[in-house]
């Protein structure tokens, strides 16, 4: 089985340089990767929805629904565009195109997840889903794993404890720190107004997803010292 950075080695010149080359250095907006993105979206949704669904059979719909998101998400497809170290590729379509914002586009995570889409798209296109399947899987099976076993939904966790007492849940961002491609969020989470958790991430939700996780650690906190 030919992994996803193998097949992307054997990528037709004109496809693999459409993959890495974004909006600002195309002439034309249909050169760039966005529609292999578009492309890519789907592709990477049938298989890891094929797989999860195989895999887990005693999952529910929304057991499914929850791994497949965070599986999916842009979050995780960075990660995967780092392990597969296209920032470099990114780079180089980018100074063969006389390009000036590199540092601000090979750095963001944004553009580093919509390459992961473009080339699953770019690779199916020339190769077909029974040879891309395969190798979507093994880049993010430990993402799978994890999303499966480890990761967990603090938000909902946190709405599902509180909706019994009739509490209200608000979440706001209260800082925006770091350079406009490298920003790090802080969020804040109140119950009926009093303010129990402040979480930071590279994201809103995985701010207000820290945030949660802090609430629900006091929560339980101040039920253990009732009881």
């Amino acid at each position: 089985m030919a992994s996803l950075a193998q097949l992307a080695e054997q990528l037709q010149p004109d496809l693999a340089r459409q993959v890495f080359t974004h909006s600002s250095w195309a002439s034309e907006r249909t050169l760039s990767y966005e529609r292999l993105e578009f492309l890519g979206d789907s592709v990477l949704g049938i298989c890891i929805s094929t797989e999860i669904y195989q895999r887990y059979p005693d999952y529910n719909e929304g057991e499914l629904a929850k791994v497949r998101a965070y599986v999916v998400s842009r979050y995780t497809c960075a990660k995967v565009g780092i392990a597969l170290n296209l920032s470099g590729k990114l780079a180089q379509t980018a100074e063969e195109a006389g390009a000036s914002n590199v540092p601000q586009l090979t750095e963001n995570s944004n553009v580093m997840a919509a390459v992961v889409e473009a080339l699953i798209g770019a690779v199916y296109m020339q190769f077909g889903l029974d040879s891309i399947i395969d190798a979507v899987i093994e880049i993010f099976d430990e993402h799978i794993i994890y999303a499966a076993s480890e990761h967990v939904d603090y938000k909902t966790v946190l709405q599902e404890e509180v909706a019994k007492a009739g509490l209200e849940v608000d979440y706001e961002v209260v800082e925006a720190d770091g350079p406009p491609h490298a920003k790090v969020f802080t969020s804040e989470v109140a119950l009926d107004g009093e303010t129990l958790g402040r979480g930071r991430g590279k994201t809103k939700k995985v701010s207000q997803q820290e945030a949660a996780k802090e609430a629900l650690e006091v929560l339980r906190a101040r039920k253990t010292g009732s009881s």
